[in-house]
């Protein structure tokens, strides 16, 4: 089949052609906005899921809802070893100019925004090296540049949303791998967003993250679990499977066997990223439509080849050698005690030190590195998990 009319979409972050199995999700956040819009009480929102499930998407496709309704939106991708203030205030930034608020009321929140930027800088850093953010008003001195970021950013918020308020709109700030902001950051923003909520402003923060992300909201502030509407984003069923498949294809005058899609099925278990990877090779190999049950078993070695460098292997890479025999030792374990394939599958950390000979407590720095590169999460004591969906698989197969 014509490979230039392929319509599927393997990669991190890509919208596929069919956003399916999504819709509830979707519903609820255009009713949140609505509500928020209308000054009625509503929590922010927290998605949270294993890699590849589509949580960067949905954020995605949630702020476009927000950029349909006239809101002020931002986004931004947290990382480890970067503080929350400079690139939410690009965010920020970019929200209030989306805003399209008259000059002179937009001005006193953009100096209150670019004085919390500023104290990015150090205190003695020479000129060239400080940083600008671009925001050409003055400066709002006493606003939101005390340095303490827990202090700043309920003050900062607060202006930002009652500026949204005052020209009849919102503002949403969207983070990804939230999870991996600090500890300080962490406990700012559940400061601000729960002096937003007390307010009644029109700011909501939507955020997505590994499934441990609610325990590192609730470890930093007791009332985060009251704070955010969680919701798990999980693989496809079969039917969304299915038409996250046909529908594409049909645009394409192309369609599926009920067998393929059945194999499809069976090969991705529904994990939408996976089922992208598969839908491309499964369309380049197939001569005709319909594409057929043969056609998937072809497609499939070099769908999993495919996914063993790019999906698998990229994350593998960056473990150290330790760290890779713990993570064979928690595949090892998993195969074991059940379904290793299983997504809510977990390994037992004193099991995995018993397997590798050793104490667990001497395991501790192999597997806290590991938490850190986002390959694995603990979301009870004592038991140990992977991010990405297959991977135990993946090591087993790969266990040279």
């Amino acid at each position: 089949m014509d490979p230039v009319r392929n319509p599927y979409a393997p990669g991190a972050g890509q919208r596929p052609p069919e956003l399916a199995g999504r819709d509830s999700e979707l519903a609820t956040f255009d009713v949140m906005l609505e509500r928020v819009a209308r000054r009625r009480p509503e929590r922010s929102v927290v998605l949270t899921g294993l890699r590849g499930v589509g949580k960067t998407v949905l954020l995605n496709a949630m702020r476009s809802a927000a950029v349909r309704r006239g809101w002020g939106t931002g986004k931004l991708e947290a990382r480890p070893d970067q503080s929350l203030r400079r690139p939410l205030a690009a965010a920020l930034h970019l929200a209030v100019r989306e805003l399209g608020a008259p000059a002179g009321e937009a001005e006193h929140v953009l100096g209150v925004l670019k004085s919390f930027a500023l104290k990015e800088n150090a205190p003695n850093a020479k000129l060239r090296d400080r940083w600008q953010p671009g925001i050409e008003v003055a400066t709002v001195p006493g606003r939101a540049d005390s340095g303490d970021i827990e202090i700043d950013l309920v003050e900062l918020l607060v202006d930002v949303g009652g500026l949204a308020g005052d020209v009849g709109r919102g503002v949403a700030v969207f983070i990804d791998e939230m999870q991996d902001l600090g500890p300080e950051d962490v406990s700012a923003l559940c400061a601000a967003a729960h002096e937003i909520s007390q307010t009644g402003l029109p700011f909501v923060v939507v955020g997505a993250g590994l499934p441990h992300l609610p325990a590192v909201l609730s470890a930093s502030k007791s009332y985060s679990e009251r704070l955010f509407r969680y919701a798990r984003i999980d693989r496809l069923d079969r039917a969304a499977a299915d038409r996250a498949l046909a529908a594409p294809a049909k645009e394409e005058d192309a369609e599926f066997t009920a067998e393929a899609l059945e194999a499809m099925y069976s090969a991705t278990a529904g994990y939408p990223y996976f089922v992208q990877a598969y839908g491309k090779t499964a369309w380049d190999v197939a001569p005709r439509s319909p594409i057929t049950a043969d056609d998937v078993r072809v497609a499939a070695p070099e769908a999993e080849a495919e996914l063993a460098v790019g999906f698998f292997g990229s994350r593998f890479e960056r473990a150290t050698p330790a760290e890779r025999e713990y993570l064979r030792a928690m595949a090892d374990v998993m195969d074991g005690e059940g379904d290793p394939d299983d997504p809510d599958a977990t390994a037992p950390t004193a099991a995995v030190a018993q397997l590798l000979g050793r104490r667990a407590q001497s395991l501790s720095p192999a597997r806290d590195a590991l938490i850190k590169k986002g390959l694995v999460y603990s979301g009870e004591r004592g038991r140990i998990a992977f991010t990405v969906p297959h991977f135990g698989r993946y090591l087993r197969r790969h266990g040279d």
